[in-house]
């Protein structure tokens, strides 16, 4: 459908021209979220350009990637229970989710089984909101300096589902959180800590995110449109 093509680019061009008046001016990597969306749709998008796609369960990541194979660089972005790690952990470039002791232990154990290393992001609880997962802001620091007990887990950044919520003003102070966060992670000059994302903003949020400093975004309803969960 021509239509996906024309957002993808649309949604280039509005990344790009929020970059340019970001605080920081960094590339922003583009994370297109095919949740519920058949391979026939993923394909029309990475013959458009699309290079990376996040899914959030497991099941549907793994069927996506016998269809694709290396057609394109997987991300897991959604909720990872620990006994699934071992379906995905080969197969992405980026874990989204890490956001507990038990889940970080699998991930080793897995990564010992095969001597791989498996890239993450920590997960961030920033609003403190029950319905979500992640880490309070309070719990991250010492999380991640327990990470240093994994040599076959590299934490390369921090990632946040912020509020939806129509107050601006505490969208961005929930972004700015973050910020400081990831500089205060950067200050303690852990190794094997590298702080190269910083995974905020969604189809609803993403400029906002893009302004006060995400280098990642996961975009997916604004390319592929309304998803339909009844299927």
């Amino acid at each position: 459908m021509l239509y996906i093509s024309e957002n993808i680019q649309k949604v280039k061009e509005e990344i790009e021209e929020v970059r340019k008046r970001s605080l920081t001016g960094e590339p922003v990597e583009l994370i297109t979220v095919t949740k519920t969306f058949d391979v026939p749709i993923i394909e029309q998008a990475i013959d458009a350009g699309i290079k990376i796609i996040g899914e959030n369960k497991v099941q549907e990541l793994t069927s996506k990637i016998e269809q694709l194979n290396d057609k394109v660089i997987y991300h897991m972005i959604g909720n990872l229970q620990s006994n699934k790690v071992k379906y995905i952990y080969q197969d992405v470039a980026l874990i989204h989710s890490l956001d507990r002791l038990s889940l970080a232990k699998e991930i080793e154990k897995r990564g010992k089984s095969t001597d791989d290393i498996v890239h993450c992001l920590v997960q961030v609880n920033i609003g403190k909101e029950k319905t979500k997962g992640g880490l309070y802001r309070e719990e991250v620091l010492p999380f991640v300096e327990k990470m240093m007990e994994f040599p076959h887990i590299q934490i390369d950044g921090i990632m946040t589902v912020a509020p939806n919520t129509e107050d601006i003003k505490y969208l961005r102070s929930c972004f700015r959180n973050m910020v400081s966060l990831k500089e205060e992670i950067e200050r303690e000059k852990f190794d094997r800590i590298n702080m190269q994302y910083l995974s905020m903003g969604m189809s609803h949020d993403f400029e906002i995110a893009i302004e006060e400093g995400a280098n990642m975004v996961r975009i997916g309803s604004k390319i592929f449109g309304n998803r339909d969960y009844s299927k």
